[in-house]
């Protein structure tokens, strides 16, 4: 089983031909730049949301949550773990740009659950440096997803804790399972 969708018609051919992935996002881009017209949005969210989720490329988390351009932040990371650097990006969403809800979504057959912290180690010996951050995997997404919401609740920059929700995305059903925080 794959867990990519197929590549589209012609990539292929033009990778073979000396062009790389990043020449054919640049290309898209090109494309999409010569039909842009300035929505002129502010960039604070209109929904006042910021969603951290994981970077797995199986979730469309606009398509899931039926969000349109500027309607949230989108903060994401390996696992959508809560580290300092999401703490820091919703911190300035929050203080800044004027978030008030908070919606932490992992999902299922996560990476981060095959990985442990013996992956730092293995890099420090291929690499001779040990990374400064943690892989931050785990066994159990709903009891990870608990500890992202705890993290996100308690942490002393953030001023709007109350509407803190975790969930749990099924890469099978495209559904959405809410996660008790208790």
């Amino acid at each position: 089983m794959t867990t990519s969708a197929p590549l589209p018609s012609g990539t292929e051919a033009a990778m073979s031909a000396g062009s790389t992935v990043t020449d054919r996002l640049v290309g898209a881009n090109s494309r999409y730049a010569a039909a842009f017209s300035d929505p002129g949005m502010d960039a604070r969210p209109v929904l006042k949301v910021a969603v951290v989720a994981c970077m797995d490329a199986r979730l469309d988390l606009h398509a899931a949550l039926g969000l349109e351009l500027g309607d949230c932040h989108t903060i994401r990371n390996a696992g959508g773990v809560v580290t300092d650097d999401v703490i820091r990006s919703l911190t300035i969403s929050q203080r800044a740009l004027g978030t008030r809800s908070v919606v932490l979504i992992h999902h299922t057959g996560c990476g981060l659950e095959s990985l442990t912290e013996d992956f730092r180690h293995e890099l420090e010996m291929e690499v001779g440096q040990r990374p400064a951050w943690a892989v931050e995997a785990f066994r159990d997404v709903e009891q990870d997803v608990r500890q992202s919401m705890q993290r996100v609740r308690t942490s002393p920059f953030l001023v709007e804790t109350g509407d803190v929700r975790g969930f749990v995305f099924d890469v099978r059903t495209g559904l959405l399972r809410e996660i008790d925080p208790a």
